[in-house]
């Protein structure tokens, strides 16, 4: 594939699946900066990878696939540092044209909660229930996972009810 073509597809495909990189680094980060240095190591990854790219899933599933690979050793590799750390409370603020500013604090204390336990769950756990957040169908999800169907059905119903715990032990305010 030549450099320009390389380019433009990858450009193309950042326009339409930007978005699942940005939530899979809000999910394995705690503060705004690493979430936009691992977002960029994500965009870094998919660059180098997109040679790779041999057509078998969409891109879609390729771009989470890269996506969730890079977030996974991330957190890995820095989890010594990370432990040290705590958490910042941040909520990136959303303008949202005719609702009031109480009901957009509610949502956004809504997100930062579910932020926050999907932080809890364990690391492939949090990949499901972004994947299913994103509305990617249970094929999708398995391509993303390399499970099989049925085994997503099952581990995110279990990831759900353990979600589910966690955001009712949370308490109302943070």
């Amino acid at each position: 594939m030549l450099d320009e073509d390389q380019k433009s597809l990858f450009m193309n495909w950042l326009g339409e699946h930007g978005s699942s990189v940005m939530k899979v680094a809000r999910a394995y980060t705690l503060t705004s900066e690493e979430c936009q240095d691992l977002a960029q190591e994500i965009l870094l990854q998919a660059w180098r990878s997109l040679p790779k790219f041999e057509g078998r899933a969409s891109a879609a599933t390729w771009f989470y696939r890269v996506a969730l690979q890079t977030a996974m050793n991330w957190h890995r590799k820095d989890k010594p540092r990370r432990s040290r750390q705590q958490p910042l409370l941040e909520v990136q603020a959303v303008a949202t044209d005719g609702v009031d500013s109480g009901e957009q604090a509610q949502h956004l204390d809504t997100v930062e909660k579910l932020y926050k336990a999907i932080h809890q769950l364990p690391k492939t756990d949090a990949a499901l229930v972004l994947l299913y957040l994103d509305e990617l169908s249970y094929r999708e999800m398995a391509e993303v996972l390399g499970i099989s169907e049925s085994n997503v059905g099952v581990k995110l119903n279990r990831a759900k009810k353990a979600l589910n715990e966690l955001m009712k032990g949370q308490p109302n305010e943070l």
